[in-house]
This record gives structure tokens, sequence and C-alpha cells, in this order.
């Protein structure tokens, strides 16, 4: 970062969210496989209702911060509300340690509403730091650092919950997360000084009392309600309860959103129009995106081959990133076909001629001798393969960018948008070709068709995601622009649920390369409905912001 293109807040910022997201992703890495987990301490959940809870809680987590985005804006500022959020979460990662199932709930409760407070307002600190003249041509570099900052943090996180809940336990993961919240919190203190200007000034927050209560009582109670209905309507209208409520209370909410256009003044329109038009194309893009908690994870844990032996097999168990799998046929769980427990008519787990679900579709010839053990590469350690391409593309990505710029050839954000979909798009093709090539998953699969998908749809995201955020804070009318950032929380929040969705549905794909051609399908969708767009999206956009 040279002197004079970046704020100084931007180091400060870059770790605090680092440290931030360590706590979320390390969370993120084991939540499906916690619930699902039976033989270590898990609740043993089927694989369809773990993935209905994360689909879930990571659409709540991306709904709360359109209040946290508005109550920022109204009331209590952006950097107030960084700590209030931060506070909430860590407690609710270090709540997820007591293995009960209302602590649970309450822990989530608690990580979804925080998240409203700290994700929102930390990117918009940031984007009102790049609003001086001196610093806005550099947004966009901007925030690829700080996005690359996210995925540091998500990078390192899954080595640590590997190696903790190998030695100690899941408890002692959830409470690391906590910690990395707590963390990045001390480094947002220490640097306040460098970002504290870019707060809401104190005379606009003391004024919006009246403005305050008309939002709650038009939008955020409606949609409490609405969300209540939803989840009490008998029968599942959309999947589950939980799908349904989703769904009802996200109604108000994107009416609010609606309204904002058409009751914006005619300087206000075209932007707001804009921004929500690439809110509406984006959410293909998460639904797609977020698989990498489920249906990846998934293809990671029960069809990738994660055996190792010998000298790598002593080093990764050395640190403790390996667990144990035994082949023993008479004393372990049986499984059905989905690979869930199957249990007697008192619910307890049966025991039978079986052996343990990674070694169903190992080739017989290549099955270990009855009672002995393989070791195997812990799943959560390919979520890091993700953020570890954010890491090692971001600096590359930027000086491209750098290179299109200088010769006036740098697409336009919705320009860079529309790339990040087709490329996400062809990320689903590879894993169309693993399919096929594991023989519809009969037998295992190379680490390298995970690692290629990722490869391809972290550039996607590099396109997309970081540029989202920028867009945002170069389009967003002054006054409510915590608010428009909540926006785009709310899109990747649909988009959330919708990938939830998808991946409980994994098991009643017979042919699973058609779960993947159905997630293709979609992106393709919003790559034509972004192109049928574009030329009036960069009209705005260069009126707007700028360039």
């Amino acid at each position: 970062m040279k002197s004079g293109k970046h704020p100084k807040a931007l180091p400060y910022l870059f770790f605090t969210e680092m440290w931030e997201r360590f706590g979320y992703y390390l969370m993120i890495g084991i939540f499906v496989l916690y619930l699902t987990d039976i033989d270590k301490g898990g609740f043993g959940m089927s694989r369809a209702t773990a993935a209905d809870i994360y689909g879930t809680f990571i659409a709540f987590v991306y709904l709360t911060p359109f209040i946290g985005g508005f109550l920022a804006d109204q009331k209590i500022g952006y950097v107030r509300a960084v700590f209030i959020g931060g506070t909430m979460m860590g407690l609710g990662y270090i709540g997820l340690a007591i293995h009960e199932l209302w602590s649970f709930y309450v822990s989530l409760a608690l990580i979804i509403i925080g998240n409203g407070f700290f994700k929102p307002n930390i990117s918009t600190l940031l984007g009102n730091l790049y609003s001086e003249e001196k610093y806005r041509k550099h947004k966009d570099d901007g925030f690829n650092i700080f996005y690359m900052g996210i995925n540091i943090g998500a990078f390192i996180c899954n080595f640590f919950a590997a190696y903790l809940r190998n030695t100690i336990g899941w408890g002692a993961a959830f409470i690391a997360a906590g910690i990395g919240m707590f963390l990045g919190l001390i480094v947002f203190a220490i640097g306040h000084k460098y970002y504290k200007h870019a707060d809401v000034e104190k005379q606009h927050l003391d004024s919006n009392d009246g403005q305050l209560m008309s939002v709650f009582s038009k939008i955020f109670l409606p949609a409490i309600l609405a969300g209540v209905v939803g989840w009490l309507i008998p029968g599942d209208i959309f999947g589950s309860d939980s799908t349904d409520g989703f769904i009802f209370a996200s109604i108000p909410i994107i009416y609010y959103y609606a309204s904002l256009y058409f009751k914006a003044t005619a300087k206000e329109k075209e932007p707001i129009g804009a921004l929500l038009a690439i809110f509406a194309v984006s959410i293909m893009f998460w639904a797609v995106f977020k698989q990498n908690g489920t249906a990846l994870t998934t293809w990671a844990q029960y069809y990738t081959d994660r055996h190792v032996e010998g000298s790598s097999a002593n080093a990764l168990d050395a640190i403790k990133l390996v667990e144990t799998a035994e082949f023993k046929k008479d004393s372990v769980a049986l499984y059905d076909q989905e690979f869930r427990p199957v249990k007697d008519a008192a619910g307890k787990p049966m025991k039978g001629i079986d052996y343990p679900v990674y070694f169903k579709n190992v080739a017989p010839a290549q099955l270990p001798a009855e009672g002995s053990s393989w070791k195997l590469i812990n799943t959560e350690l390919f979520q890091s393969i993700n953020p570890f391409f954010v890491v090692f593309l971001t600096p590359l990505l930027v000086l491209f960018f750098g290179y299109l710029r200088k010769r006036n050839a740098e697409p336009g954000t919705p320009g860079k948008i529309g790339w990040g979909l087709f490329i996400s798009a062809c990320s689903t093709l590879v894993m169309v070709i693993a399919t096929y090539y594991c023989h519809n998953g009969a037998v295992k699969g190379s680490a390298g068709w995970l690692i290629g998908t990722y490869g391809v749809v972290t550039v996607g995201e590099l396109f997309l995601s970081p540029m989202g955020l920028s867009l945002v804070s170069k389009l967003s009318p002054p006054r409510i622009t915590a608010l428009m950032m909540g926006g785009w929380m709310l899109a990747i929040s649909i988009g959330n649920k919708l990938s939830g969705v998808l991946a409980t549905m994994w098991d009643k794909y017979e042919v699973k390369a058609n779960f993947f051609w159905v997630n293709f399908v979609l992106l393709m969708i919003a790559v034509v409905i972004l192109l049928s767009m574009m030329k009036r999206l960069n009209r705005i956009f260069n009126q707007y912001s700028g360039g």
C-alpha cells in the first residue's frame, strides 16, 4: 500500500475484519460437521436438517445488517455499532461451546444480531474514508485489500478448528472463534483515531428519533410478525418452517427497499435503482457460492479421497490435522444410503455388520484390514482452499486492474460483477465433470476437483464480492449509505437461504451431476439478466460515481 493511495485507517480495519472473519469462518467451517456428528460429541442430526439450519443461520446473519445499518445511520453511529456487534458475536461463539440445544440456538441468535451491527458498518466506515478526493480512484483496490483481510482470517481458522477439535473437542474450537472476535475489537479500538472522523456526526444522530420509530413500526415489526406467521402456517410451503418464516419475514424488508426507489428524488432514483438491480442478480451468486459449507463439504467428507499415509500422515498427525477412521465391521454405527445414522425404536444408534461411512465408496481391493485405521485429512481444511486463493490472487488482480486502468481499458464495476457471475458459473462445470469422472460418487475423487472448483469460483468471487461493497459506497446517497450496505447484505442473505434450500435436495438427486447443472443454469440466468441491463448500469455508474 503506497503512501497517499490509501487511508491510514486501512491496516486497522484490515486486521479487525481479519480476526472477525477468523471467528466466523472457524464456526462456519465446522457447523454442519458438528450438527451431523454422532460419534464424537456432535448433535447427530440428519444431513438435510443440518443443511436447513445452516442455510437459515447464514441467511439471518446477512439479513440483520439491514437493521444494524439503519440503526447506525440514524441513531448510534458506525463505530459504536461495530463494538456492540463484535461483543455479541464473541459471546455467541463462546456460548456454542455449551453442548445443549438451548445454548446452541441462543448463541446463534447472538451471532446473528451481532453480525447485523458489525458487518455493514465496518464496510461503511471504509467506504467513507475513500470518499475523500485523494483516495476516491483507489476505492476498488482498497476494498480488494480489505477483502483479502477477510480471507486471511478465513484461511487460518480451519487449521485451528481441526487442531482443537482433534485434541480437545468441539467446544475448544468454538471458544477460539470467540477469542478471535475479541482480538479484532482490540485492534479496532487501537486504530479508532484514524477513522473517528468517518463516523456519523452526533448532531445528525440526535435528530432521528421520529424516523427511527417510524421505520421500526412500518418495517421491522411487520417483518417479525410476518416471519412468525410463516413459521406457524401448517405444512411447509417452501420446504420447511424455517424457510417459510424467512421468506415471509423478508417480504416487508424487500418492500421497504423498493419504496426507497419509488419515493426517491429524481437525482437519487437512478443510482438507487442500479443498486437494487445489482442486488437482485447477485442473489444467484451467493446461492451457489455459499454451498461451500454444505454440498461441497459433503463432497469433501464422503466423496473425496482424504486418506494420507507415510511421512505425510505422520507430519499431519503430529500437528493434529488428521482424524482417524477405524475399519471395524462389528462395532460401528449403521448408516442409511443418505449417510444418516440408523436408530432403533428407542432412538438409539444401531450397531451391526457394517463399516464407517467413509469406506462405503472405497474400492474393495483398497480397503484396509479389519481393525486397522486410516488417517484422514480433516474435512474442514478443504474450506481453507477458497480463502487461500483469495489471498494469493487478490494482489495479482489488483495489479491486473491497475494495468488495465493505465490503458483506459478497465471494465466498470458493473462489468466486473458480470464477469464474476459468468466465471462462477464455470466453476460449477468443474463439479459436473467430477461427478461423471467419479461415477456419480461410486468411487472417491481426487482433492484436485475441489481445488479446481474453488480456484475458479474464487476468481468469480474477486470480480463480484468486493466490487459489490465498492459499488454501494460509490452510488449510495450519503444519507442512507449504511442502509444500502444493509441492502447488499440482504441480497447475500436471500442467496444464502437459497443455498441451504438447494443443499437440502442433495440426497434427492440420484444423478449428482444434475445438482451442479441446476447451479450452472441459475448463474447463467443471472448473467443474461445483467447483460441486458449493462449499458444502462454503466451509464449510471459513470454519471454518479465519477467512473
